[in-house]
């Protein structure tokens, strides 16, 4: 089971990410998001890491600056958090998650169908696309993304934390998992959560019996 470390605002948090084994480390770019970063301090962070892959977060951004961006920070993946649809997908110059709200209205069909790397299922309000840190109706969600055919390309968010990961992979058995509040004290990321997190998910991959591929269950 991959880890994404989302909101990262300072180098140590980054660095402290991938020493503990993250495998993709996430730059906000919504402006309104507490946790936003400007593209000149997002390359400053991810310049200094080494492994991990770096994803961009964006909330129906003009495409033209989505790929500026990406390209200025050397970005591995770019985050669609809003309402973009399959013809901005194709416009973006690097592979895409896209992520959905789980609930009323979620299509697990259309998702599947959507030109995208990865698909997020998260918690969040029209005015709160995702961070929310509030978890949604698991059981549910895992049942819609098995018969859509996309538990091997999907990334779970939404009030996951170390406690709660053997539930969830139990739940879902996804792609990965992205994490953000949890690993935080007062708003900052802790690098005490963040190692927690990580040995957690190292654990839960020693129990599923895991291979050599990374942190994967």
């Amino acid at each position: 089971m991959k880890a994404k470390l989302c909101g990262m605002k300072t180098r140590e948090a980054a660095e402290a990410a991938e020493a503990a084994g993250a495998d993709l480390v996430g730059f906000i770019f919504w402006a309104k998001s507490r946790r936003a970063v400007t593209p000149e301090q997002a390359a400053a962070i991810g310049a200094s890491l080494r492994r991990a892959k770096k994803v961009g977060v964006f909330v129906d951004a003009p495409v033209a600056r989505v790929n500026e961006i990406a390209a200025a920070c050397k970005l591995d993946f770019v985050q669609l958090h809003g309402h973009e649809d399959a013809d901005y997908a194709r416009q973006v110059r690097a592979p895409v998650i896209k992520a959905y709200r789980f609930g009323d209205g979620f299509d697990a069909r259309a998702a599947a169908a959507f030109p995208a790397e990865l698909i997020l299922l998260d918690s969040g309000t029209a005015a709160l696309p995702g961070g929310t840190g509030r978890r949604f109706a698991w059981r549910e969600a895992a049942e819609a993304v098995r018969t859509a055919g996309i538990r091997e390309r999907l990334l779970v968010a939404g009030g996951i934390a170390a406690e709660n990961l053997p539930e969830l992979y139990e739940t879902f058995h996804p792609y990965g998992v992205d994490v953000s509040g949890s690993l935080e004290v007062h708003g900052e990321k802790s690098i005490g959560k963040i190692r927690e997190f990580m040995q957690a998910v190292q654990q839960l991959e020693q129990e599923a019996g895991g291979h050599d591929e990374g942190h994967t269950c």
